[in-house]
């Protein structure tokens, strides 16, 4: 494997290693891996010991063909962002933020947001918020705005079939919570009338104590059978449909999105282990690497 200045490595360790590991990989994603290996081995004669340079490279050859699109719940996650040490969400906001930087500055990772979906919300998070510009610079910075191609991401019939059954399951439970709603009022009522009250005089108590407590408990179990594990909104599509067509991971708390992630064969992973990946992957990274690339950064 000619690699530069005529120098050619057939027999070392690292390339017998990293070709049966990489053996899968298109003809274009190994020549891109060669490409960004070239001051590695260099540096690997010079003055890097093997070990540190086949780190260096097994992480940046892993890290190389990763994308990631985020959903909202992916910067406004408490759990995420507490990790991180901040206090309320703009701090988690711009901490994420920070992470993400960093694994686009030293591992060439790529993070995407579905525009204007999820894009529109992250921007009402920060405004209701009341967080600093600097949040949504960071945003427009590091996040990649794309609209997933909804032409031509193809999506399994079977997947179709699939959610549609689902939704109806669901529907069909929402109907059986509103019934048992309407059967507990209407008992309570008729209970109240045995007493020979008129319901004008009884109508303040039925308002309080009947009405007030059935809508809450109703609310509460309709939400639990329609809103969690669903998709029930544009942005959800939008993630799931982006990740398709990017091959990409998705980063998300939502139930619904990894439910359908799963469905879909994407790779999935929980917005609070996010920012500790990017972390896992700088602290295995050799320190004279990292303080170069700080310093070419900085030229």
């Amino acid at each position: 494997m000619k690699i530069s200045g005529g120098e050619v490595f057939t027999h070392s360790n690292l390339q017998r290693d990293l070709l049966a590991f990489h053996l899968h990989e298109t003809v274009l994603t190994l020549r891109a891996v060669i490409q960004s290996g070239k001051v590695f081995i260099k540096r690997a004669q010079n003055k890097c010991s093997l070990e540190a340079i086949y780190i260096t490279s097994s992480i940046l050859l892993a890290m190389l063909r990763q994308r990631f699109v985020l959903d909202t719940t992916a910067l406004t996650d408490s759990l995420a962002w507490e990790s991180e040490g901040a206090t309320n969400i703009c701090e988690g906001m711009n901490a994420i933020l920070d992470r993400v930087a960093q694994g686009r500055l030293h591992l060439g990772i790529s993070c995407y947001i579905p525009y204007p979906s999820v894009y529109n919300e992250i921007k009402d998070f920060a405004r209701h918020n009341n967080c600093e510009t600097r949040v949504m610079g960071k945003v427009d910075t590091w996040l990649v705005k794309k609209s997933p191609d909804r032409y031509k991401v193809k999506v399994p019939s079977k997947i179709f079939y699939e959610y549609v059954d689902y939704m109806r399951s669901r529907i069909n439970k929402g109907m059986n919570i509103s019934e048992e709603a309407i059967w507990e009022s209407v008992s309570r009522c008729i209970s109240l009338s045995e007493n020979g009250t008129g319901l004008k005089d009884m109508k303040d108590e039925i308002e309080r104590d009947i009405v007030g407590s059935i809508i809450r408990k109703f609310r509460e179990k309709y939400r639990a059978a329609l809103r969690y594990g669903i998709l029930d909104s544009g942005p959800d599509i939008d993630v799931l449909l982006l990740a398709k067509e990017l091959d990409a991971a998705v980063i998300s708390q939502d139930l619904g999105i990894q439910r359908w992630a799963e469905q879909l064969g994407l790779r999935f992973m929980e917005s609070r282990s996010f920012p500790v990946m990017i972390k896992e992957y700088m602290n295995a990274l050799p320190e004279n690497y990292k303080e170069e690339k700080e310093a070419d950064r900085m030229i």
